[in-house]
């Protein structure tokens, strides 16, 4: 089975890696995000056989291994889309974050042209505009991020307090670093995302010092050996060893295909459309996030969003790229 992930891994590179429209992104880049691809790239790496599939998975249902970054832009876009898969099969998989590494560091740094921070910007201006997913660039010309590193050792920190915490703790964290442009990888920002999700900021430091480290070290070794190296890539799977592979920013429909292929008795749940439950449930929406849940248009999205700002029940918050609305505490 292991040969077979590194194998689908492998085809699915191959592929994107020939479909990627140079214009967008130079391939050997990861901090550019390829468009058609849907695709956060990292620098070629060498790769072994792995074991990362050996956990059993109950009642056969569904584990999904989730190769991310909290700094990957195409991650982001995926939001509507794992939100819904969360709320319609929600019931039948669950998630295993694992950290990839994007941007280890600016010191000696030179990818595809990319020699400094503010080479960004603009990329994700257009990402932005590409996934209708608010991403304001300005923060690599205002506050930039010295590495990816510290925002993923502290989720990994996180999730040794409150998985569930922990999850909640990344998209904070991406909300604060694309909409609000603020620098994540600077401690004050982590510490005050930690408290927004609810997690014990003194812990999570704690945590961070004595053991973070190892366990981000141990993601890493896991997404040189599986052949990982472009971002988002989730990796599905059942307790009868077989799997398949969803690799970059796709349609709703890929991933509910990829659930419905390991497991075919597998029963859509029916949810609530309505914006106040969802955003109630959620704890924040963007416009593509409540289009997608809704299946309503752009335009009926935003004006239903707006629509609970103005009666009390949500504060949006506006970026230069989109808003995002947080329930009203």
């Amino acid at each position: 089975m292991i040969k077979n992930l590194i194998w689908l891994v492998g085809i699915l590179f191959l592929y994107s890696c020939n479909t990627t429209n140079d214009k967008n992104m130079n391939k050997s880049n990861p901090l550019m995000c390829d468009p058609q691809t849907g695709v956060c790239e990292i620098p070629d790496k060498n790769t072994q056989e792995s074991s990362i599939l050996k956990s059993q998975v109950s009642d056969n249902r569904v584990k999904v291994l989730y190769f991310t970054d909290p700094i990957c832009s195409a991650c982001w876009a995926i939001e509507p889309q794992l939100k819904k898969l969360r709320l319609e099969y929600g019931n039948l998989f669950t998630i295993e974050y694992c950290m990839g590494g994007l941007l280890p560091s600016w010191v000696n740094y030179n990818g595809g042209g990319i020699q400094n921070p503010a080479d960004v910007a603009h990329h994700w201006d257009e990402i932005s505009d590409y996934y209708h997913m608010p991403i304001d660039g300005n923060v690599w010309l205002e506050d930039p991020l010295s590495s990816s590193y510290p925002p993923s050792i502290a989720f990994k920190a996180a999730e040794m307090q409150d998985k569930e915490a922990a999850a909640l703790f990344m998209r904070v964290m991406r909300e604060m670093l694309f909409l609000e442009k603020k620098n994540i990888a600077k401690w004050e920002n982590i510490s005050m995302a930690a408290q927004r999700a609810g997690l014990d900021s003194e812990r999570l430091k704690y945590d961070y010092d004595n053991g973070a480290q190892q366990l981000f070290e141990k993601d890493l070794e896991t997404s040189r050996q599986s052949g990982v190296r472009g971002f988002p890539t989730l990796v599905f799977y059942n307790e009868n060893e077989q799997q398949t592979v969803v690799y970059g920013v796709k349609s709703y429909e890929a991933y509910e295909q990829a659930i419905l292929k390991l497991y075919p008795l597998a029963v859509k749940q029916v949810y609530s459309k309505d914006e106040l439950t969802l955003i109630t449930y959620f704890g924040s929406l963007t416009v593509k996030e409540l289009l997608v849940l809704s299946d309503i248009t752009i335009s009926e999205a935003e004006k239903k969003l707006r629509k609970l700002a103005e009666e009390g029940r949500a504060v949006e918050i506006q970026s230069r790229k989109g808003s995002l609305w947080r329930l009203k505490k």
